[in-house]
């Protein structure tokens, strides 16, 4: 997710970064490591988990957990949340984690990792036009237009020649993993728009656990419970899923939330130019994924695209 994203779920923290001196310089190492390498890494994880679990399953599974051991935390530091907050957590968990990361978890049973990080890269260029349209109006400049341009080249790119040539079944999967995209940007933008307040810690956790019970019952009506045996499940799964749950949910999450405490926000985004170049090489150098010449092409764009557009809309906020 998200990353799926690209754009992430601490953004419902509405309250903004303060740098802040004298910061442990091995905690500021560590998390942004995290955020770089680990969620860079998660496309690999989630592809290893759904060879043998199902794919909602797996998603409902990790994000519970995950939501699980943040709630104790919670709890121990007293954090209670209002029935506002809790309304709009079941919101938010059903653009972010049913749409996005569910869409995500089905499409990479057929998606290679590194295909799936790069159109996941492109949320970016959705929350700017998803903006524009709940404002009701259009800002731009020529740097915003060429990242929009280079951006949703890749992704034609990608989409034409990567996903289309490898298959239907790939192809298929890239429309869905771009839908998922698209309803993380909506989530981003609602919860923007929604003026939610509170710990960005309890506002995860809230999310992930509204995610995880509609992952796992949109599972359930889908029908994965039939023929699937925990003991078909492969111990490389079990190990992809605990990597996810671990240390893409808990420790990158929480990373990501304590850098926004401290960093501004468009510093902590420089995730989103890193997670796909660490996903395509994971996904050549332990999966075996081929990486083309459209591949390599398709990665500077849409990176290429993200800067672009996250320079723009800098940009425009300080325009007058």
């Amino acid at each position: 997710m998200s990353a799926k994203s690209a754009t992430v779920v601490a953004e419902l923290a509405t309250s903004p970064a303060v740098a802040r001196p004298r910061l442990n310089r091995a905690m500021v190492l560590f998390s942004f490591l995290s955020i770089y390498l680990i969620w860079g890494s998660t496309y690999l994880a989630i592809r290893y988990a759904v060879e043998t679990i199902p794919p909602l399953y797996t998603a409902g599974i990790r994000h519970l957990i995950a939501g699980l051991i943040l709630l104790a935390w919670c709890l121990a530091k007293r954090l209670r949340p209002t029935w506002a907050q809790v309304r709009a957590s079941f919101i938010i968990g059903a653009f972010f984690f049913l749409g996005g990361h569910g869409s995500l978890h089905w499409a990479e049973q057929k998606v290679p990792s590194g295909l799936a990080s790069l159109l996941i890269a492109s949320e970016p260029l959705w929350v700017f036009l998803l903006f524009a349209i709940a404002a009701k109006r259009w800002r731009s400049n020529a740097t915003l237009l060429a990242g929009l341009v280079l951006g949703f080249g890749g992704v034609g790119l990608l989409m034409g020649r990567s996903a289309l040539i490898a298959g239907p079944g790939v192809f298929l999967g890239s429309l869905a993993i771009l839908v998922g995209a698209v309803s993380w940007s909506v989530g981003i933008v609602y919860s923007r728009q929604s003026h939610l307040s509170g710990h960005p810690h309890l506002l995860t956790t809230l999310s992930l656990l509204a995610g995880s019970l509609q992952l796992l019952l949109a599972g359930t009506i889908a029908g994965e419970y039939r023929g699937f045996s925990f003991a078909v499940v492969t111990t490389r799964s079990w190990l992809a899923l605990g990597y996810l749950i671990f240390f893409g949910s808990v420790v990158a999450f929480t990373a990501y939330n304590w850098l926004l405490e401290h960093y501004s926000p468009t510093l902590v985004a420089t995730h989103t130019y890193v997670n796909p170049i660490v996903a395509v090489l994971l996904g050549w150098l332990v999966a075996g994924e081929a990486v083309t010449l459209n591949v390599l092409l398709s990665t500077a764009l849409v990176i290429g695209a993200v800067m672009l557009v996250d320079r723009g809309t800098t940009l425009l906020k300080q325009s007058p």
